[in-house]
């Protein structure tokens, strides 16, 4: 993974592991003392239609993007190094335990609409339930975007509920915004972390979604659901 990493942000110690997780997610403490999920690249297992190796720079670049938008969902992510090598560092989430998405998400609540324009936008092809969470003010949040940006479509999504549902005139701004965005930086820095045609098709389903801004319906040509579904 390429793009810079700041000494505050590295990781100074690990202390715990996700166990559920798939891939190597690691609670860690930085060197300015912030708690966070460290991914770092060498614990990524190979995978049949993406680089695993990236895996960590589709999640800092998902936060990129996300802020470049207005949309403010998922938590700050950024490229690290760690006892295990590179990979990205997310601040870490203290959730509410009582909090359960699945009603929000089979009612098409229009609270999800800034993870459901992301997902969109980023060709999500992993997002499960469990991957929308709420802090213990109330505030959702979305995390483990490590599967997304694939140049192919691949949106693989629990949030079919929203199929052919406009997006809100708010969430249109919001691309429009990462449009603009694409046009000033970044499209250089897609290529930079992840390479040009990866680029190139996330400025072209920018541009589609702004021509027709509506949630598309399920695929029939391939699996549309992440699996496990949670």
């Amino acid at each position: 993974m390429t793009g810079p990493t700041g000494d505050a942000w590295d990781i100074a110690e690990i202390i715990g592991r996700f166990r559920n997780a798939s891939n190597a997610t690691l609670l860690a403490i930085t060197e300015a003392g912030r708690m966070v999920v460290y991914k770092p690249e060498r614990g990524q297992r190979p995978l049949h239609d993406f680089d695993c190796r990236t895996l960590p720079a589709r999640e800092v670049l998902t936060f990129e993007l996300a802020g470049a938008a207005g949309l403010d969902c998922v938590p700050e992510t950024v490229p690290v190094s760690g006892p295990f090598g590179p990979g990205s560092a997310q601040v870490f989430v203290e959730v509410d335990e009582e909090f359960d998405p699945a009603t929000l998400i089979n009612e098409a609540d229009p609270s999800l609409w800034p993870i459901v324009t992301l997902d969109l936008v980023i060709n999500n092809a992993d997002r499960k339930a469990g991957h929308v969470i709420a802090d213990d003010s109330g505030r959702i949040w979305c995390i483990d975007h490590g599967l997304a940006l694939h140049a192919d479509p691949k949106l693989r999504t629990v949030m079919w509920a929203f199929s052919g549902q406009a997006l809100p005139g708010t969430m249109v701004e919001c691309v429009r915004k990462l449009e603009q965005a694409l046009g000033d930086r970044l499209h250089t820095r897609t290529e930079e972390l992840l390479g040009g045609e990866e680029a190139d098709a996330l400025a072209a389903r920018v541009a589609a979604l702004l021509e027709d801004p509506t949630h598309p319906y399920p695929p029939t040509d391939r699996h549309p659901l992440p699996w496990p579904l949670w």
